[in-house]
C-alpha cells in the first residue's frame, strides 16, 4: 500500500490523507518534518539520499526529512524515522514551523507545513541503505561553500529549510 500523508490547512487542520505520490505530483499541502542533528563539535549531520529514492536520489539534506502518519504527532514520527533511516534513538525538541511549496523535479512538488527539530548524536549509525547512502558531519561555514559551489549536490528542500533555520535559530 502506498504510504499517504495527512493533507492540512495552513493553520494545520487535518482536512484528508491521499497517497504520498498523488500528494506530491499535485502539490498538495501535507504535513511534514525536519531533524538537523549535530555532534559536540557543533557540526551539522548530513545524509545522501539512496540511489533509488524517487525523487532526488544521490542528493545531500539535512538528518532526516518525511511525513508524519495520521495519528501520529510529529515528535513520534521524527523518532521514528530517525530509527528507520539511521539506526539511532536521540533526544530532539521541536523549534519552529513554517510553510514552504518546493519543485523537486520529475513534475514533483514538495508543498508542506513542515515542523523543525534540533537535536545532538554523538555515536554509530545503522543506515537504511534503501533510504540513506552515506552520512557525515560538516561545519556550517563548510557548508555554506558547498551550497554556494555546487547546489545541484542538494536537494531543494534543505536549501529552503536550511535558510529558515538560520533564520530562527542562526
Amino acid at each position: 500500500m502506498e504510504e499517504q500523508v495527512v493533507l492540512v490547512s495552513e493553520k494545520d487542520e487535518i482536512l484528508g490523507v491521499m497517497d504520498k505520490m498523488q500528494a506530491h505530483e499535485n502539490g498538495i499541502l501535507h504535513r511534514a518534518f525536519s531533524v538537523f542533528l549535530f555532534n559536540d563539535k557543533g557540526e551539522m549531520l548530513l545524509q545522501k539520499r539512496a540511489a533509488d529514492k524517487y525523487h532526488s536520489p544521490n542528493q545531500w539534506t539535512n538528518a532526516v526529512c518525511s511525513h508524519p502518519r495520521m495519528g501520529e504527532t510529529y515528535m513520534e514520527a521524527a523518532q521514528r524515522r530517525l530509527k528507520e533511516e539511521l539506526g539511532i534513538e536521540t533526544p530532539i525538541t521541536y523549534r519552529f514551523n513554517f510553510l514552504y511549496k518546493a519543485d523537486v523535479g520529475q513534475n514533483l512538488w514538495e508543498h508542506e507545513l513542515d515542523h523543525v527539530f534540533t537535536g545532538n548524536f554523538e555515536g554509530e549509525f545503522k543506515l537504511n541503505e534503501e533510504e540513506v547512502s552515506e552520512v557525515r558531519y560538516i561545519s556550517i561555514d563548510e557548508l555554506d561553500k558547498e551550497m554556494s559551489a555546487n547546489p545541484e549536490n542538494f536537494t531543494e528542500w534543505f536549501k529552503i529549510i536550511l535558510k529558515e533555520y538560520k533564520q530562527h535559530l542562526g
